[in-house]
C-alpha cells in the first residue's frame, strides 16, 4: 500500500502546483494591455522583423528559428533577409544568434539575455506588449531604467529613441512595505513617436515575437481552412451516397 499512496500523494502535490502555477499566471495578467496583434498581417510581421533585428537581435536570440524560414514565411527575399536583417554574418540557412558573446553579456548585465523564441508562449502577446511600454526612468537601477511589469528587470529600454523617456507618477503607499506605488508613467522627454505611433511599432515587434515562437501557426491556419472545406465536401458527398444507398429500402 506504501507505493500506490505515494503515487497519489505525488500525483495531489503535483495537481496543487498546478493550480498554484495557473493562478500565478492568473494574477501576472492583471492589469496588461491587449497586444491586438494579428498574425494573418504580413506587413505587420515585416516590420515587426525589421525592428527586433535593430533593436534587439544584438542580445537577444532566436535559435529556433532560421533566417530562410522567417524569409519564407514573411514574403521576404534572400538578398533582402542578408542585407537588411542579418548583422552577424550567418548564413541564409542558419538560426538567428546575437552577436554578443555570453561572458561579456553576463560582465555588463550582471546576466545572460534570455533567448526569446519562446517568450510568447511562455509569457503570452499581452505580457510582451505591456512589457516593452512599461520602462521608466529610475536612477537607483544600474542601467538607469526600471519597468513596471518587470520590476528591476536588468534589460535596458533600447526602445527608447522611439517612445521617449517616461518618468514614475506615484499615488500613495503600499500598506505592506510602505513603498511608494506607482500611479502611471508619464512622458517626459518625447520620441520620435507619439503615441499610436510607438504603440503600433510595439504590437509588430510583439506579432513577430508570436510568430518566432511557433511558425507553423501561420501554414496552420491556412491549411485549416482547406481541411474545413474538404470535411465539408466529403460530408456531402457521404450523404449523396447514402440517399443513393438507401432509395430503394422500404
Amino acid at each position: 500500500m506504501t507505493k500506490p499512496m505515494t503515487l497519489i500523494g505525488r500525483a495531489a502535490g503535483f495537481a496543487a502546483a498546478m493550480l498554484l502555477s495557473f493562478s500565478a499566471l492568473a494574477a501576472g495578467g492583471a492589469g496588461l494591455q491587449q497586444a491586438g496583434t494579428d498574425l494573418g498581417d504580413r506587413a505587420s510581421l515585416q516590420r515587426g522583423a525589421k525592428l527586433y533585428m535593430n533593436y534587439c537581435s544584438a542580445c537577444h536570440s532566436l535559435k529556433y528559428l532560421r533566417y530562410s524560414r522567417m524569409a519564407e514565411d514573411l514574403g521576404l527575399g534572400e538578398q533582402e533577409v542578408m542585407e537588411n536583417l542579418n548583422f552577424t554574418g550567418a548564413k541564409f540557412g542558419e538560426h538567428i544568434l546575437s552577436a554578443m558573446p555570453a561572458e561579456g553579456a553576463a560582465q555588463w548585465f550582471g546576466t545572460v539575455p534570455p533567448d526569446l523564441s519562446l517568450t510568447s508562449r511562455v509569457r503570452g502577446p499581452d505580457w510582451i506588449f505591456s512589457y516593452l511600454k512599461s520602462f521608466y526612468i529610475d536612477d537607483e537601477r544600474p542601467l538607469g531604467w526600471n519597468n513596471t511589469v518587470f520590476p528591476n528587470a536588468s534589460m535596458p529600454n533600447v526602445l527608447w529613441e522611439l517612445q521617449g523617456v517616461q518618468r514614475p507618477v506615484y499615488g500613495g503607499r503600499d500598506e505592506a512595505t510602505g513603498d511608494p506605488v506607482i500611479d502611471r508613467l508619464e512622458v517626459a522627454t518625447p520620441g520620435t513617436m507619439d503615441g499610436a505611433e510607438f504603440d503600433q511599432a510595439v504590437r509588430d515587434i510583439t506579432a513577430f515575437l508570436e510568430y518566432a515562437g511557433e511558425p507553423i501557426a501561420l501554414k496552420r491556419d491556412a491549411i485549416g481552412v482547406w481541411v474545413i472545406l474538404f470535411l465539408a465536401f466529403f460530408t456531402f458527398l457521404a450523404w449523396l451516397l447514402k440517399k443513393e444507398y438507401w432509395k430503394d429500402v422500404d
